[in-house]
Order: structure tokens, then sequence, then C-alpha cells
């Protein structure tokens, strides 16, 4: 019997960053991004937004707009905002990204969010991504785009591990997504890519309490659905995409 929220299995709540990205490195990009000392920030596919309201701290001018679907990570967000006085400057808001009327900015986030930009019915288009991230930029302006790219092709074993029909035109090489983007209307200004070590605190961090909680729990009526689902997303990983899927994290200037 559920007596409580806290009784529930917890969801997220060991993640500063909802991705493979460390401090050290959130940092940096932040610093070369609010360098440029942009007026305003969209936020594409957001989550919380944490990465957004440390760019607004960055730069005190901007405002920001985050945008994602999932109302729970929104709320967490505003919650986030207020309690770094940052409610004035900055909006969440529950809405599809794709054809978004949002733009021109003068600076995006879209870490591991680009599906968002693209067909639903349609395969994932990095192409089709970055055409539209260039239409929401103003010239001059900046792209932070988190990228998923093959650091090598994966074999067929491992792609029968990853998630439910994983082929290897689901992702490019980091040469051929780079590519992309300059095609698109970008200069690459930096490119770098997830280390082992942020790959694994992000997915160990994403099932930690999770795990905890299955381990204090495991006659709740929850805890038989809850133990599948993350003994299949921890298989996925350590069978399937781990040292094989990698994380680009590309800091993109809009040509004039």
């Amino acid at each position: 019997m559920i007596t409580s929220e806290s009784d529930l299995p917890p969801r997220l709540g060991s993640l500063t960053f909802h991705g493979p990205l460390s401090e050290s490195r959130a940092t940096r990009m932040i610093e070369r991004l609010g360098a440029t000392e942009p007026a305003d920030v969209l936020d594409i596919g957001c989550g919380w937004g944490e990465l957004l309201l440390r760019v607004l701290e960055a730069a005190p001018a901007a405002k920001g707009v985050g945008i994602d679907i999932n109302a729970e990570d929104l709320a967490r967000g505003r919650a986030l905002a207020e309690t770094r006085g940052l409610t004035d400057r900055v909006e969440f808001v529950e809405e599809s990204a794709l054809g978004t009327d949002r733009g021109p900015v003068d600076a995006i986030l879209c870490l591991g969010s680009s599906h968002a930009l693209c067909d639903p019915e349609q395969p994932h288009d990095p192409a089709a991504a970055l055409r539209e991230l260039r239409r929401l930029v103003r010239p001059g302006g900046r792209v932070v785009l988190g990228e998923g790219f093959w650091q090598r092709t994966p074999t067929e074993a491992e792609l029968a591990a990853m998630w439910p029909g994983a082929h290897a035109g689901d992702h490019l090489s980091l040469g051929a997504l780079v590519d992309l983007a300059i095609e698109a209307g970008f200069r690459p200004a930096w490119i770098e890519t997830a280390s082992v070590e942020e790959w694994e605190e992000f997915e160990s961090g994403y099932r930690y309490e999770t795990e905890v909680w299955l381990a204090a729990h495991p006659d709740h009526p929850l805890a038989a659905e809850t133990r599948e689902r993350v003994d299949r997303q921890r298989s996925t990983w350590l069978n399937g995409y781990r040292r094989v899927l990698g994380i680009a994290y590309l800091t993109l200037v809009a040509v004039a």
C-alpha cells in the first residue's frame, strides 16, 4: 500500500544536469557563452534548466526561455529560478519545440534535445535540426549543441543490446556531425566530447536514488516494474552503448 509521496520511486534527484556533463566542463562552456553578453537565451528541451540558469547568472543582462514537454522538470526549473532570484529573467514553458517561433535569439542551448526540432514521424535528422538551430539564432550568435555520435561503428551485438530498433544509421561520426554544422551555416568554435568519467557519473546518477529505493522497498507494489525498468536501462548502457556512443558538445557560431 502506498502511504505517501515519499514511498514512491524517486526521479533524477541526484543529477545536476540531465546528461554526461561535469561541473568543470559546464563552467567552461558557460564562461565562453557568457563572454558574448547575449541579450536573450533559448533552451530547447531544457528539462529543469540548470544550464540555462547558470548562463543567466553569467550574463546579468540576459533573459531566458526554456521549453520542454515535461511538466515535472519545468516545475523543478521554476523552483530553482525562484531560489536563485531569477524568476523575473527566465520563463519555463511547456510546449513543443517543433517549428517554434521563439527565435531569433543571441544564444541557444540544445543539449541532448535536437530530436525535438525534427518530425517525430521520421528518423532523427541532425541536418534538419541544425538548419532549425540556424534559423533560430541571429548571425554571430552562439549555439551550444549536445549531440550523440558514434565513437566507432557499433557491432550487431551491441546494437541488439541498445534501445529497441537501434541501428548504425542512428548517429554519425564526430567528423560528419561537424561537417553538417558547417553546411547548416555555422563555424565550429569549440569541439569537445564527454569523457568516460562524465558518462559513468551520469549513468550511475540517473539510477542511484532508484536503486537505493529498490533495496529498501523490495516488496513495494511498484518495485517489480521499477526493477525491470532500471535493469533494462542499465543493461542497455553496459551491454550496448558504453564506450560506443559519444556525446559531442559543439559551440557553434552562426555565420553572418
